[in-house]
């Protein structure tokens, strides 16, 4: 057994002073010093488990670690940008001990064939804990409803292998956009498991993109992004995403939200459909229009980084409970792939490594309490995919993270741990610094 002793414990009830016991993959006992027996019971266990290891932990902090219900790890089919070994590492030194990937590699995971070479994949290559969420087509609707129910025998697919379905209502990396108004609705009936959706008017985008084209030929400034991917497409999906998940009941998650409207809206929905889950990036926490200018394609990500004011719009959305959860969209390509002209530059940015440190140098800036972080962090994921992870709780996994919140250090590209080794954060100074990460009871070095 490990005792993880004197640490300002965070969870989103309670922020104090006290110990943590792991004993093998569990927790198996929260003290706190604000407890009138605290002193006792660690007397008691510890005389009762002699053999214990004490960690003195004075000064630092622990939370439970990072559900990530958004990553793209390009395994299969992308593996020169990344893969399930290195960006599970990077995610550790995120402070994310569990992730959850999208369907969008290739082959395109839609049917359970594919789920289950992804299964087989991260078998013994994954230094976090694991899961996959089932992509969606304009034809496949049937097929999940089955597999959400009764899972694929014929595959050995179990529906508790299936996180939850993505849905994307505007076309990103995999060309698996849905616009059959049949098959959402159909999508959005399915109560078994969360539909994700990612909302980008596609009629709105092709617009936009054919008048940049017009105005500045091939040469399009990184800058246009924001008109092209524009708050109007985002907008526009969202409505009717909404829509439908009142009108079915559907238990939606919003992904990557960029705008100040989608917050209104999604707060406006919730009264009708409280199942409604509001997610957004660190990425859109950090960055606003101004780092086109200096970065180019290195913010270039779908939805797009939008205006000073949306930034700020997110950033209060988190401290006021409106932010449910955070997904990091960590979605990585080589730097070689990304220096190109607008049009040929991938969407999609590496930024998991940093998770932790941006929600906590974000939280110092706005003066957000450090139980709203646990929150969105982890406890909120956990609830909502069921998973005994995420919480500082007895019996509950041990998947713990140590840091030094007086702590600071700047990001540079040789210390990232994705394979595609680059990060738009680099140069920036974050708080935070992440001492010890536990997954399973088990300390990862990296």
């Amino acid at each position: 057994m490990i005792l993880l002793q004197n640490a300002v414990i965070v969870t989103s009830d309670k922020e104090a002073e006290g110990s943590v016991l792991i004993d093998g993959d569990r927790i198996a006992g929260v003290f706190w010093k604000d407890e009138q027996d605290y002193d006792f019971r660690i007397f008691k266990l510890l005389s009762q488990h002699p053999e214990t290891e004490k960690r003195d932990l004075s000064g630092k902090h622990i939370i439970a670690g990072g559900i990530d219900p958004h990553v793209h790890f390009r395994d299969p089919g992308l593996t020169h940008k990344a893969d399930m070994a290195t960006e599970s590492m990077a995610a550790i030194a995120g402070g994310v001990t569990t992730v959850m990937d999208m369907p969008n590699t290739k082959p395109v995971t839609t049917g359970a064939k594919e789920l289950k070479e992804k299964i087989r994949l991260a078998e013994g290559r994954s230094a976090a804990n694991i899961y996959f969420h089932i992509g969606a087509t304009n034809s496949n609707h049937h097929e999940l409803v089955e597999m959400v129910r009764n899972g694929c025998p014929e595959e050995g697919i179990r529906p508790e292998d299936i996180a939850g379905i993505k849905v994307f209502m505007g076309s990103s990396t995999g060309n698996m956009l849905v616009n059959d108004g049949d098959s959402l609705v159909e999508l959005f009936c399915i109560k078994e498991k969360p539909i994700l959706v990612h909302c980008e008017d596609e009629e709105t985008i092709r617009k936009n993109l054919e008048a940049a084209k017009e105005k500045f030929g091939e040469d399009i400034p990184f800058s246009e992004h924001k008109n092209i991917r524009s708050r109007m497409a985002c907008i526009r999906s969202t409505i009717k995403a909404l829509e439908l998940a009142i009108k079915h009941n559907t238990r939606l998650v919003l992904c990557h939200i960029s705008t100040m409207e989608e917050i209104e809206m999604a707060r406006a929905a919730k009264l009708n459909n409280p199942e409604i889950i509001t997610e957004t990036s660190c990425n859109y926490l950090w960055f606003s229009d101004e780092a086109y200018t200096r970065l180019g394609s290195k913010v270039k990500c779908n939805p797009a980084i939008k205006s000073l004011s949306d930034k700020q719009a997110l950033r209060n959305a988190l401290r006021d409970g409106q932010i449910d959860i955070i997904g990091s969209d960590h979605a990585p390509h080589l730097l070689s792939e990304k220096d190109a002209p607008y049009c040929a530059a991938p969407s999609g940015l590496p930024s998991i490594q940093q998770t932790l440190p941006v929600l906590l140098t974000v939280a110092q800036e706005e003066d957000i309490p450090l139980s709203r972080i646990a929150s969105v962090f982890s406890e909120k994921a956990s609830e909502i995919y069921g998973l005994e992870r995420g919480k500082i709780k007895e019996g509950y996994y041990a998947d713990l993270v140590v840091f030094d919140l007086a702590g600071s250090f700047t990001v540079k590209a040789e210390d990232q741990l994705s394979k595609c080794g680059w990060s738009p954060y680099e140069g920036e100074t974050l708080k935070g610094v992440i001492e010890s990460v536990f997954v399973n009871g088990n300390e990862i070095k990296y």
